[in-house]
């Protein structure tokens, strides 16, 4: 109970990580899980489309705009993550759900609306706001709902998710883009337009969610994080049909007269978790440039130097966005067991080499469209494990009272460092029509990845199957 001075004594995480896997983590994973499908999505279908936007009569982009315009949703994407981030640490993960998929949903039909490139890449940029605030608030919400025994493996399978919503671009993009179907003028737009609507069934979803007992017993409010966690547990159990395990020993100490951690934490970030903070900018760095880099220009690759009919790009991206899910469902359950810090410095080394030695043989001319795409496929099997790595470890370094912003914050560094420079470079670089200046960019990609993994085989931590609160302390923790 609470003292004068608004001490707390919690079991709250204890209780949470101790739960058997039920229909309600279930629940979790498909109502947070459905926004990194359309996230996916979006990231795919621009690229799916960019031969269709290029040879759209009424916004005929150059290789240029589909670069600027990728660049625009990743601009877009970081103030949303800011914004929505600092929201979503001071007023709970919860509230915010509703309205970062409604800036989504809302913004996307927009896109299928456009008249000019100054309209659609104003709507598009409103989209990454959208998508940009989810990744705060759902790669927070995740960590502090699902046990510490499976947090890798889900957390990584949880991002790789965005494969699946690439693939549903991939495919969706090649039947509206197929003339005998409907008019590619149409056609394209149909596909934003669809895709903003699948917004809906993520609300209705989120409905059935409680707020992270985590954030509530660390900004002052613990009688309801007991409640929550006891709603949780009788659901739990009913579901299982079988007793819970019993609760471990060992109780938190908080202080509940604090209700905003953002100054205290924006001084621990640079003092307290500086290494952390390192590790967080180069893993989010280099994986935002390669996979934005990559994705949202191969389409006009493989328009301009394979000569692929637009319609067919779609299918040469189903393929390389299949690789993408498969890799965190294969290798996730590797970083709960081999460990974070091998795991993570593996992924990145691989996947950094293998784009180099690719974008060598690209230059080369050694390879067709189909050996193109799977050694792309290849490459990002092995990236997307590694990328997902990199919202595990910053979501697990970095107290839970600014795990949120914490997570916007290195989104934002990384996407505005590597994501939005790297569609830039590469639209500029494919408009040069060399396939030795695109090498370099390639090369480039490769580096950073290597980079990343040097870094994280100094600074990782190992933090498999550890709780939360014993990896990085809450700012509210009180010794006694």
């Amino acid at each position: 109970m609470r003292d004068r001075r608004e001490i707390y004594e919690t079991d709250v995480p204890n209780r949470l990580d101790r739960l058997p896997w039920s229909g309600f983590h279930w629940l979790v994973i498909c109502a947070l899980g459905i926004a990194w499908i359309l996230d996916g999505l979006e990231v795919t279908v621009v690229g799916s489309l960019s031969g269709a936007l290029s040879e759209s009569p009424m916004l005929h982009l150059t290789g240029s705009e589909v670069g600027a315009a990728a660049s625009a949703y990743l601009i877009g994407a970081v103030g949303g993550a800011l914004f929505f981030g600092w929201l979503t640490d001071r007023l709970g993960r919860k509230k915010l759900f509703t309205v970062t998929v409604l800036v989504y949903l809302v913004a996307t039909i927009a896109c299928g609306l456009s008249w000019n490139f100054w309209s659609f890449a104003c709507f598009r940029l409103l989209t990454g706001a959208g998508i940009g605030g989810e990744y705060a608030a759902v790669n927070a919400t995740i960590q502090e709902l699902i046990p510490a025994r499976r947090r890798g493996f889900t957390v990584l399978v949880f991002n790789g998710r965005l494969g699946l919503g690439a693939a549903s671009g991939a495919l969706g993009a090649y039947v509206v883009l197929d003339p005998a179907i409907m008019p590619p003028e149409i056609g394209w737009r149909a596909a934003f337009i669809i895709g903003g609507a699948l917004g809906f069934i993520v609300l209705l979803l989120r409905q059935f969610l409680p707020e992270s007992p985590r954030w509530l017993m660390t900004h002052g409010y613990p009688e309801e994080a007991e409640k929550v966690v006891t709603e949780i547990e009788a659901r739990v159990e009913r579901e299982t049909g079988k007793p819970l395990p019993p609760v471990p020993p060992g109780m938190l100490t908080l202080r509940t007269d604090v209700h905003s951690w953002f100054r205290v934490g924006a001084k621990a970030l640079v003092t307290t978790y500086r290494r952390q903070a390192w590790l967080g900018v180069t893993l989010m760095a280099a994986q935002a440039f390669c996979y934005n880099a990559v994705f949202f220009t191969y389409a006009l690759v493989l328009t301009r130097f394979y000569q692929i009919a637009s319609g067919n790009v779609g299918l040469f991206m189903l393929p390389f966005a299949i690789g993408n899910f498969l890799g965190p469902l294969v290798l996730g359950r590797l970083f709960d067991t081999i460990g974070r810090r091998i795991m993570i410095t593996a992924t990145y080394g691989v996947s950094g080499v293998l784009m180099a030695l690719t974008g060598w043989m690209f230059a080369m001319g050694w390879l067709d469209a189909v050996q193109q795409t799977i050694a792309w496929t290849i490459i990002f099997f092995v990236a997307s494990a590694a990328a997902s790595s990199a919202y595990l470890t910053v979501g697990e370094s970095f107290p839970l009272e600014v795990r949120a912003i914490a997570i916007a914050l290195f989104y934002a560094f990384g996407t505005g460092v590597g994501g939005v420079a790297g569609p830039m470079l590469f639209g500029v670089l494919i408009d040069t029509g060399s396939r030795v200046s695109i090498f370099y960019g390639y090369l480039l990609g490769g580096v950073l990845m290597v980079i990343a993994a040097v870094v994280a085989g100094y600074l990782a931590a190992n933090a498999e199957r550890r709780p939360l609160e014993e990896v990085a302390p809450p700012l509210s923790a009180v010794e006694r």
